[in-house]
């Protein structure tokens, strides 16, 4: 009988560190003779975490649009022609950062009525600084998708522990107990955990012996984990693209998909990289999460820049094909149009 491939689902809010550990399972399951695939979700119209995963794993994107709603339907397609065009032996789907795990768990359950998948671990990574500073105002709708991605986890990654000291971190502990008393809490840093253990585990924490794959099409979604997951559809979950300028109305029924807008920009020409900087320093805290690749005018090569709660990294890349200097920006309900001006006079000021 024609074995079920293993599915693992990868949540975590914006910034969180799911593309880090991503690279980590893909490099883990290469080695290991595996062929992985991977479906990429992001809110913007450009893949660019895509960049980072080495061009041999095949890659499905969903552009433009939240994978648990606008675009959910889609998942399953790309699903169906992962299995039977590239034969992958695991999938691995990294859903954006606004995204309720729940949804795209029963996506996964859809598609097994058409292809043979078995739903191994919903790993959701937490940014430990992140949920520390939201649980001190415990508000907001950030807070809440924080919390749902958590209780539907059947693992917990606690990510970027350095940023915090013991005391916090043991809050945190409690609060993830709390809110989901059986996934097995792993703290890290820089996703650096056991990819081996993370795979194997059962959502009971208790490492599998022999990996043996489960039965053909099952989904275990029913289990104790997903009991603690009851939420209702329209308050948690939050996406909308603007890139054209527009919030967009929200989906039903996922009435609170409007507190996250994300605004995709092209640029027209290289910019100064000391300029670009202090942009990201002063975007305005409705803004906490970028990325893009760029060329600097003052220095040689092109730069993958990422941004997430005040931090700013760039890392220089050999873009893959054809691709244009672009930053797309994440937030609530920030100025789009002063967004746009200031990275425009950015590449007018190199001009001149």
């Amino acid at each position: 009988m024609e074995q079920a491939v293993p599915v693992y689902i990868l949540s975590g809010f914006l910034g969180s560190g799911k593309t880090t550990l991503l690279q980590k399972m893909l490099s883990a399951f290469r080695a290991d003779g595996k062929r992985p695939a991977v479906v990429m979700n992001e809110l913007g119209d450009v893949n660019l975490d895509g960049q980072l995963i080495d061009a041999r794993v095949p890659t499905a994107e969903l552009l433009g649009g939240c994978i648990c709603c606008s675009i959910r339907g889609d998942l399953s397609l790309q699903l169906v022609e992962l299995v039977q065009q590239e034969a992958p032996d695991v999938i691995i789907i990294e859903a954006t950062g606004a995204a309720n795990p729940l949804d795209i768990l029963e996506g996964v359950s859809e598609t097994s009525l058409y292809v043979r998948l078995e739903l191994r671990q919903l790993i959701t990574v937490v940014d430990a600084a992140h949920l520390y500073d939201l649980y001190q105002e415990q508000r907001g709708k950030t807070y809440r998708l924080m919390q749902e991605q958590i209780r539907c986890a059947s693992i917990l990654l606690l990510n970027k522990t350095d940023r915090i000291n013991g005391e916090d971190r043991d809050l945190l502990n409690g609060l993830l107990r709390q809110w989901n008393a059986y996934a097995p809490v792993l703290p890290a840093v820089q996703c650096d955990v056991p990819i081996e253990t993370l795979v194997n585990m059962d959502i009971a924490g208790v490492q599998r012996e022999g990996q043996q794959d489960g039965h053909a099409g099952s989904i275990p979604h029913s289990g104790s984990h997903a009991n603690a997951c009851s939420h209702d559809h329209g308050e948690f979950c939050g996406c909308s693209d603007s890139s054209d300028g527009h919030e967009h109305a929200a989906h039903e029924p996922h009435d609170a998909h409007s507190h996250v807008m994300a605004y995709t920009h092209y640029f027209a020409g290289p910019v100064n990289s000391v300029e670009f900087e202090k942009l990201l320093q002063e975007l305005p805290r409705d803004i906490y999460r970028a990325k893009g690749i760029l060329t600097f005018h003052d220095t040689s090569g092109r730069f993958l820049f990422q941004y997430a709660y005040r931090e700013s990294d760039f890392m220089k890349i050999d873009p893959q094909g054809e691709v244009q200097d672009v930053a797309v920006f994440i937030g609530e309900h920030f100025e789009k149009e002063e967004i746009k001006r200031r990275l425009s006079a950015l590449v007018d000021s190199s001009v001149s």
